[in-house]
């Protein structure tokens, strides 16, 4: 019995060591680390009670938890594969993230033009199909996250990184996709993916990301 309350306090310490030390991640980082240390915790105490063994218990539980609020339906499927076709050869990386969201990491060849927040042609048939995927899946939820790169002050950059994701959902919105499901973020040049030094690692970092995730429905 004292062997199966040590498994628990550590569990239980480990799961909010993770969760305390998500302050610099990103939200679906945050989200699948938090989701991972409490399942972690779960599954640890349920191996040791039910006679099993505690860390297979706790890397099961970890891999439930890190699924967090997201469910990956068959809409969500459907609509992965769909964006992979339409967008390939284009750039455009289509992911399923480990907490169950549907992403679309979007260059700046294709999605907006140097201090530009306007639509660029070529991005446009990508989110003409991907208003049609969010007509058909009326519970998904979207997320549209600008970045740039290190050039200009943060004063220019803020508000031209929202300005991007803001267009992206004005152009989602004029589809018939209800703008109260679309969030917008604007990161400036935070959260570079390259280094700033060179002028292929400021194109990549001038970015859109879109999330699209589905929650389970009562």
């Amino acid at each position: 019995m004292r062997l199966r309350h040590s498994i628990l306090v550590s569990a239980t310490a480990a799961a909010v060591l993770l969760a305390t030390g998500c302050a610099n991640m990103t939200d679906t980082q945050r989200q699948t680390a938090t989701g991972a240390g409490v399942g972690a915790a779960g599954g640890a105490v349920l191996g040791a009670v039910t006679g099993g063994n505690a860390g297979t218990g706790a890397l099961i539980g970890a891999g439930v938890g890190a699924l967090g609020t997201y469910i990956w339906s068959q809409h969500m499927e459907r609509q992965k594969q769909d964006m992979q076709r339409v967008t390939q050869g284009t750039g455009v990386v289509v992911t399923q993230t480990p907490d169950n969201q549907l992403k679309l990491d979007i260059p700046s060849d294709i999605s907006f033009a140097v201090n530009r927040s306007d639509i660029q042609p070529n991005f446009a048939p990508v989110l003409e199909r991907f208003a049609e995927g969010l007509r058909n899946n009326q519970n998904a939820e979207v997320r549209v996250v600008g970045f740039t790169d290190s050039t200009g002050t943060d004063a220019i950059n803020n508000p031209l990184s929202l300005d991007r994701a803001t267009s992206v959902r004005n152009y989602l919105t004029a589809r018939g996709v209800n703008g109260n499901r679309i969030q917008v973020e604007g990161r400036g040049s935070a959260q570079p993916i390259a280094s700033n030094d060179t002028s292929d690692g400021r194109a990549r970092n001038r970015r859109v990301e879109i999330f699209v995730g589905e929650r389970q429905r009562g």
